[in-house]
């Protein structure tokens, strides 16, 4: 009777060891919490089984029946992947929800993330509503972006796995993103659309498991909507060669590679080398894989042994070659007959990618418009010729990212520098079909003070934009960042503003059609090698008829820019970029961002305090530069009671384009006449002080006829001519 028993010991010991080689923990700690797996660097229970503070979880296990592993306070885990560097978590939704009475109380979701994790670009901002709006912002106003839903019928969600547009809208976040505030509102409180959904919903939703459907929105009488998103996160935000050079510190186990991420996340992970398994955090956690057992991933056609990280294969006897490969039989015949076999074979692969790829470059070229294209006064570019100017894209040519693309800069091979707009890979028909939209607003424009199209690229699946390259950086860059001395004086400042008003009024009163802009801010402003002002990223513009208003299915702009007028209704006019204009004179006067507080007021925006301090004449004490006398001072109050007029709430009230760009090209001019005036005059008196030389000349001249005649100039007519 003893012996049996005995055997089952040994094999409950056995099980036991097992599971403990198997474990992704450090030894000694738990791996699961409730039915989620946490493998290391992440632990549970005790702060040593995590790597440090940031990666120990919360298990709550105090109510057995429901255990959960929570990210934070309140966001429970659905999975953590060590392959892929990332945790799957639940989001409570943003939402305001509505009764016969009114709007109740909104919930607006704030979200910061500490330490290594960032939100995945797998994420994209979802909202639900038949009447619904949210925006989308981070701590520190660095960006700001949102989207719309109207519809007249309520839609049927649950037949729709995607986010067709009706019901729903979405938006990308941008990268590098570890503070999210979501701030959902409705334009007519819900009362035309109560029988879809009392509330209205915004979260941030992974795309690669989203589905419509899931939510069951109609008729919920519940507000409260959670989402699952994706976090990322690295080890630490040190680069391998940093890390390693710290032994104590270095994150990665035995066979194991280190990979540095620097897109989205910046920072290192560790992977577990080809030919081994496991987790490549634990000391010893990758295992080496016995690619024997598994012939159909691994092959071999004799006897296959086992290696440390690899694996042998030996032809059987009477044949040679490599196993992994094949065994053939030895014959000289043979032997050529493969090898003239495999020549013929690898000439036919090249010759059929080679005819594969000038189809595609060919299909490409027709479907982008090139037959239409070639014969218009716009340069045709090839994929390869870009591909050479750009170094291949590298990352050291890259520039920043545009309307639908991340933008290099590159070198032709007559030295002309150029700007490359190459679409992201992501919903290539969303994006050809904003690409084909920016094309045919720009390729209207020609005007100095816009940034030059120079030509495209068709031969791709979606066209490439080639712009002028400008080489100064953004108006944002030289305002914001203190150590430029470009905008030291008042001069340069209304320079820039009067160039950028010659632009847009070009937008709108010369193009044909119309234009607007639709995205009018300090980032769009491009400063040139003699420091010009250019406009830029028409991604979000727009062709219209004179006065004719545009009704957005979605809010686009940049939030502190964006009209409150085009916000609420969704109307976009030309008076829409008279208040962005309005709001980069502000800039450029107090110094400001206008998407966050006033430096000197903590309760008014930038707009209200600009607006006291017209009313209260502290005008001066705001601003961002030295004013050098009281004639200047009295230009920029000029210009201040311009962009007062331009930031009006209403529409009606705005001036238009042309006349802000009058009034600013009189000023300059003005100021250029005062300035000769006063030069004029200064070296007037030093022509004076040289009394002997002034008597010289005119006893030299006694006996010669009159050559000058004195001439008067009426000051007022000539400031009222320009």
């Amino acid at each position: 009777m003893l012996l049996p028993w005995l055997v089952l010991l040994c094999i409950s010991q056995a099980t036991k060891a097992a599971m403990a080689d198997s474990s992704d923990a450090r030894p000694g700690c738990s791996d699961k919490c409730g039915n989620v797996s946490v493998p290391y660097p992440f632990g549970i229970r005790k702060a040593s089984c995590a790597m440090n503070n940031h990666f120990f979880m919360n298990c709550n296990d105090t109510n057995t029946s429901d255990i959960k592993l929570f990210f934070g306070d309140n966001m429970p885990i659905n999975s953590i992947s060590v392959e892929e560097g990332t945790v799957s978590v639940n989001i409570d939704a943003a939402y305001n929800c509505f009764n016969e009475n009114g709007p109740e109380q909104p919930f607006n979701q704030s979200i910061i993330l500490e330490g290594p994790y960032r939100f995945s670009q797998r994420n994209k901002l979802t909202v639900f509503g038949c009447d619904t709006f949210a925006l989308m912002s981070d701590s520190n106003g660095k960006f700001g972006t949102g989207c719309l839903t109207l519809c007249s019928d309520a839609p049927n969600m649950e037949q729709e796995k995607t986010c067709s547009g009706v019901g729903c809208c979405q938006t990308p976040i941008p990268h590098n993103l570890h503070t999210l505030n979501i701030d959902i509102g409705s334009l007519n409180d819900h009362k035309e659309v109560m029988d879809f959904n009392p509330c209205g919903y915004a979260f941030v939703a992974d795309q690669k498991t989203f589905n419509a459907s899931d939510y069951k929105l109609r008729d919920s009488s519940d507000a409260h909507v959670s989402s699952n998103a994706v976090i990322e996160w690295v080890v630490s935000n040190k680069t391998c060669e940093e890390a390693q050079a710290n032994s104590s510190r270095y994150a990665c186990g035995r066979h194991t590679n280190c990979t540095y991420y620097y897109e989205n996340i910046k920072g290192y992970r560790c992977l577990c080398k080809e030919g081994f398994r496991g987790n490549p955090y634990l000391p010893d956690g990758c295992k080496d894989i016995d690619e024997c057992k598994q012939p159909e991933r691994y092959k071999c056609e004799g006897r296959c042994k086992n290696t440390n990280g690899n694996y042998t294969c030996h032809c059987p006897v009477g044949m040679h070659g490599d196993g992994k490969v094949g065994c053939q039989i030895s014959s000289i015949t043979k032997i050529f007959k493969v090898i003239g076999a495999a020549i013929v074979f690898v000439i036919m692969s090249v010759l059929i990618f080679v005819l594969f790829k000038r189809r595609r470059m060919e299909k490409n070229f027709l479907d982008n418009g090139g037959k239409l294209l070639e014969h218009q006064r716009v340069r045709i570019f090839s994929e390869a010729e870009l591909a050479k100017a750009t170094n291949n894209y590298d990352k050291s040519r890259f520039l920043g990212e545009g309307g639908f693309g991340s933008v290099y800069r590159g070198t032709l091979a007559d030295n002309v520098e150029v700007a490359v707009k190459k679409p992201k890979g992501v919903d290539k028909a969303q994006v050809n079909e904003e690409s084909q939209h920016e094309i045919g607003i720009v390729s209207q424009v020609n005007h100095k003070n816009v940034v030059k199209l120079l030509g495209l690229c068709l031969e791709t699946k979606v066209p490439l934009l080639v712009y002028e390259f400008i080489s100064n950086g953004t108006l944002y860059q030289h305002v914001h960042d203190k150590k430029s001395h470009i905008l030291k004086t008042w001069k340069a400042r209304l320079r820039i503003a009067e160039e950028t008003a010659l632009a847009l009024n070009y937008l709108h009163s010369l193009a044909y059609p119309p234009i607007i802009h639709g995205d009018v801010k300090s980032m769009n402003i491009l400063l040139d090698e003699n420091y010009t002002a250019k406009v830029s990223d028409f991604g979000a513009s727009v062709l219209i008829s004179a006065d004719e208003v545009v009704i957005a299915t979605k809010i686009q702009g940049t939030f502190g820019y964006l009209d409150p007028e085009y916000l609420m209704t969704g109307n976009l006019t030309a008076k829409s970029d008279v208040y962005s204009f309005g709001m980069v004179v502000l800039e450029l006067l107090t110094g400001e961002k206008p998407s966050s507080k006033s430096r000197a007021s903590e309760k008014g925006n930038i707009v209200q305090h600009f607006l006291s301090s017209l009313e209260n004449s502290t005008l001066r004490q705001i601003l961002d530069f030295e004013v050098s006398d009281e004639e200047e001072m009295d230009e920029i109050e000029v210009v201040a009671e311009l962009a007062k007029r331009c930031v009006h709430s209403s529409g009606m009230r705005r001036p238009t384009m042309k006349e802000v760009a009058d009034e600013l090209s009189r000023l300059r001019k003005l100021s250029e006449y005062m300035s000769a005036q006063l030069n004029s005059e200064e070296t007037e008196h030093l022509l004076r002080e040289h009394s002997y030389s002034s008597q010289h000349f005119v006893t030299a001249n006694m006996n010669q006829p009159d050559t000058y005649t004195e001439k008067t100039f009426d000051i007022e007519s000539y400031s009222g001519s320009i």
